[in-house]
């Protein structure tokens, strides 16, 4: 049972197959809101521009229609005559084609704001199968599409049959009227019955857009699976980190072990702990931790210092507040500056004898260690 819930769909999609979604071309789309927005937009252009796109147009029909001889025998005359008049109309007509296709782009993107993908324009050749065909028309989303298409139909045809017989009176009343005045009458009767139709198909996209939305979201769900295969993508598979952070500790200990030969003196526990310290009065303001370990890596810190010649001092307290206290390649804390100062002193002093100046100085058994770096002598 538990497998069976992995494998279905019941979690929301997540931020990455969201984009990846978006990256196919899959967003979320409301065909009745593009068709609404255009149509209102021609209602309220034809109210705007109607009466100066109609003279514009009588214009151009009359000086169509009005030539000489001359006009008619030259066929390059005639096809001037066309020319201009084709660009006059289409210098009329482009303020009402430009606002329609602003209008369609805005209501097209407000969904899901703007895309453009290629992968939505590559031919799909399994969409011509008419078994997939046939799949889609019978899913649930073709049912709705179905039933979305016949309250249309009664939609508009229900609002059109109302407009037109609260109108019936004066449409008849045009019989009686001269044909300019009946014209424009019945220009402004059309008018109305589009501008009423377009309206109406607002209760349509109040229903669409948020089916449109959920039905997106619907398609996009994710299994549990899925969702924690994209995490580990997201984050790296455990494994593979695990493996990166190991061989970056391995490079880290090799290169702090390289240090060690460089040391002027490692302290030690000395079964638990291991610093190595080194000291540049030209280059150091203080006394830096080059390397440091505990147990089998301060065993290799106190063999590495023992085959180079770098002092061993055995000074529990001193090991233990610098492991705790100190970051590797990083200069001690203050308080350690004193027991520090006396274990350079033997080192330098040691120095000396080596080289035959002066007496064997003393090793040093304690150091001065505030208490509260070294608290109780605790071993970790």
């Amino acid at each position: 049972m538990a497998e069976d819930s992995d494998l279905e769909r019941t979690e929301p999609a997540t931020g990455r197959q969201i984009e990846k979604a978006r990256e196919k071309g899959q967003v979320a789309r409301s065909r009745e809101l593009t068709t609404f927005s255009a149509l209102i937009v021609s209602a309220g252009l034809f109210m705007t521009m109607g009466g100066k796109l109609m003279s514009t147009l009588s214009t151009l029909l009359i000086q169509g229609l009005s030539f000489d001889r001359t006009t008619v025998s030259s066929i390059a005359s005639m096809q001037d005559r066309l020319y201009h008049q084709s660009f006059q109309a289409l210098i009329a007509f482009l303020p009402f084609f430009g606002a329609l296709a602003l209008a369609a782009i805005l209501s097209s993107i407000a969904l899901s704001g703007w895309l453009f993908s290629f992968e939505a324009l590559q031919p799909k050749f399994g969409k011509l199968n008419p078994f997939s065909g046939i799949t889609r028309i019978i899913s649930v989303t073709g049912l709705i599409e179905m039933v979305k298409a016949i309250l249309k139909t009664l939609l508009i045809g229900g609002v059109a049959y109302m407009v037109i017989w609260h109108n019936k009176d004066a449409m008849f009343g045009l019989l009686n009227e001269a044909f300019p005045a009946a014209l424009m009458h019945l220009g402004d009767l059309v008018l109305s019955t589009f501008l009423y139709v377009s309206a109406s198909l607002l209760l349509l996209v109040l229903i669409d857009v948020p089916f449109q939305m959920w039905d997106h979201s619907q398609k996009l769900r994710m299994t549990k699976e899925e969702v924690r295969q994209e995490g580990k993508e997201a984050e790296g598979d455990p494994h593979v980190k695990a493996k990166i952070r190991s061989m970056q500790r391995e490079m880290a200990r090799r290169r702090m072990m390289s240090e060690v030969p460089k040391a002027d003196v490692i302290v030690t526990n000395p079964t638990h702990y291991a610093v190595a310290l080194r000291y540049e009065d030209t280059a150091m303001r203080a006394p830096k931790v080059v390397a440091k370990g505990s147990h089998l890596v301060a065993q290799r810190i106190m063999e590495l210092g023992t085959e180079n010649h770098v002092p061993v001092l055995r000074l529990p307290s001193l090991a233990r507040a610098l492991y705790r206290h100190a970051e590797l390649d990083a200069e001690i804390p203050a308080p350690l500056y004193t027991a520090v100062a006396e274990v350079l002193a033997y080192i330098y002093q040691l120095r000396h004898y080596q080289k035959g100046a002066g007496a064997m100085p003393t090793v040093p058994q304690s150091v001065p260690v505030p208490s509260e770096l070294d608290p109780g002598g605790e071993e970790a």
